[in-house]
């Protein structure tokens, strides 16, 4: 009776675990953006030549639509990627560019990223693109149902990936306007695989004033 008793406890205690894991009670909490913030942001080129800029320079002219990748080789990134640049010709066609910032340049991982990825790739040493509250989702998320089903649909979709760098901080998207215009959208990642809704996207990137027209317009 005595091991039944330590059984049955030790399953519902299981049960009770899977059942908080799968709501969003211990999700890290979101922190949402400020242009401010995001305008200080010290980004790196990745050529021979690294520059370092201020990240404002990407969206000052035109806004922009920048995708924090949580790791290059992760295959549910590489899907959101290429989601992303489905929308690259219409974003052409608004005049509005598609950059994409990783945490970290490990051997070839950010060169194997670039073939779903169609904008250019900046490298955010600190990690701000992925604060101000920098937010984690550690062992946990493999026993999301919602992340199982990212996992299936992505490998469905054809796509794969490996297991190089760091891929517990979580990343998000961001279509900032120009100039001083503001953040239009900003999706923050709630758990691996977590894409940003492209309709979503197009709508804010559609919201944007290029610097010339909006200066017309005082």
């Amino acid at each position: 009776m005595g091991m039944w008793s330590i059984g049955a406890g030790a399953l519902g205690a299981a049960a009770l675990a899977l059942l908080l894991a799968n709501t969003d009670v211990f999700l890290s909490k979101s922190q949402k953006a400020t242009l401010e913030y995001l305008e200080d942001i010290d980004l790196k080129t990745l050529g021979k030549e690294p520059r370092t800029f201020k990240a404002k320079e990407l969206w000052e002219k035109n806004g922009a639509v920048i995708m924090a990748v949580r790791r290059p080789g992760c295959f549910l990134c590489r899907e959101e990627a290429a989601d992303l640049s489905s929308l690259k010709p219409k974003l052409d066609e608004l005049g509005v560019p598609l950059y994409a910032v990783v945490k970290e340049q490990i051997r070839t991982e950010v060169q194997d990223f670039q073939p779903y990825f169609k904008g250019e790739i900046f490298l955010d040493e600190k990690k701000k693109f992925y604060g101000p509250q920098r937010r984690k989702m550690m062992f946990m998320g493999f026993i999301r149902l919602g992340v199982w089903y990212n996992f299936f649909r992505a490998r469905n979709g054809g796509f794969s990936g490996n297991l190089e760098g760091e891929g517990f901080i979580l990343g998000g998207v961001f279509v900032v306007g120009s100039g001083k215009q503001g953040i239009l959208l900003e999706h923050r990642e709630k758990e691996f695989g977590d894409k940003v809704n492209p309709v979503s996207v197009l709508e804010a990137a559609r919201k944007i004033q290029p610097q010339t027209l909006a200066m017309e317009t005082k």
